[in-house]
């Protein structure tokens, strides 16, 4: 596992949410701490906790870079209504620290270790259309990094095209994101959906995904309908697939499993030791690969020990 990839130690957290108790941990309390930024944990007693998120947490760029380690027995819930994290360089709300806000790679936000259930972004846009998207995480600019965590239920947009990511929705070049040891979906009635994209979507962002399991996703859209598990769009940006199962998701349109578009034929995509089945696409799909619909550079994806079948 590459250095970069690895969870951020939690030890020495710089805040901690809660007292031991299980009522202490409230969503004003996650609210406040991701405003202050810095290594973020939780002490809500040794019982698993849910909390359910009354507003939506946002990073400050200004800030610390944030991690927030739910320590494997956290749960933040969106109650169904709202987006629960939130990112965005160019959002003048969460301050403007470079005057090329949409390439500037800080802050640095990691998940780690913790659960995120029931988020819905649907109509929250803030006044800027491109923050359509992301049920349970938005990211514009800075970078994302998401370890050993678990999405469920998470929602955005159900048509519109470029609307997506039911779970994480990543915009711009500036935004990488890299995802380790990770769930989205798993179980029939636990999968995440949107227009495209049903887990994660990227708009000109490139996406790292390892040791990660997508199941029971869905891409819904009309105008859209691409990328059952993940949906990428854009120019020059690329898709890593290492060590990953990608089954029983689905799009109403193209790429059930995955829809990888360059405008620019310069994107790459690659697949090592993965495993796609059972992912229809609705419509249309690139012949040879079942589940995935890819215009790319040259030469690819590259397929390298993985194994793609209807």
């Amino acid at each position: 596992m590459p250095s970069a990839a690895q969870a951020v130690s939690g030890v020495a957290p710089d805040r901690v949410i809660g007292n031991g108790t299980a009522a202490s941990c409230t969503s004003d309390a996650v609210v406040a701490a991701v405003a202050q930024g810095g290594v973020i944990g939780f002490n809500c007693g040794s019982a698993p906790v849910t909390i359910t998120m009354t507003r939506t947490a946002k990073v400050f760029n200004d800030k610390p870079d944030v991690v927030l380690d739910g320590g494997g027995n956290v749960t933040l819930s969106g109650g169904g209504a709202l987006r629960i994290l939130y990112q965005n360089t160019c959002d003048p709300a969460q301050v403007w620290t470079s005057s090329r806000c949409d390439l500037q790679s800080t802050p640095k936000l990691t998940v780690q270790n913790l659960t995120m259930v029931d988020g819905n972004s649907a109509g929250q846009g803030y006044g800027q259309g491109e923050v359509y998207g992301g049920g349970a995480i938005y990211v514009r600019g800075g970078q994302l990094k998401i370890v050993n965590s678990r999405f469920f239920r998470n929602r955005c947009e159900p048509s519109g095209a470029d609307l997506g990511g039911g779970a994480v929705r990543a915009f711009g070049p500036a935004a990488p994101v890299t995802v380790v040891g990770s769930t989205f979906g798993g179980a029939a009635g636990y999968g995440n959906q949107c227009a495209n994209g049903g887990a994660i979507s990227g708009l000109g962002a490139s996406f790292a995904v390892l040791n990660s399991l997508f199941s029971d996703n869905k891409a819904t859209g009309t105008g859209g309908g691409g990328g059952g598990a993940v949906y990428q769009d854009g120019n020059k940006f690329d898709l890593s697939l290492c060590g990953s199962s990608l089954h029983d998701n689905a799009a109403s349109q193209g790429g059930g499993a995955l829809f990888f578009v360059s405008n620019d034929r310069t994107g790459t995509m690659s697949l090592v030791d993965s495993v796609l089945k059972a992912n229809p696409s609705g419509q249309f799909e690139t012949a040879g690969l079942p589940g995935v619909f890819v215009l790319a550079a040259p030469g690819q994806p590259v397929v390298t020990r993985s194994t793609l079948s209807p």
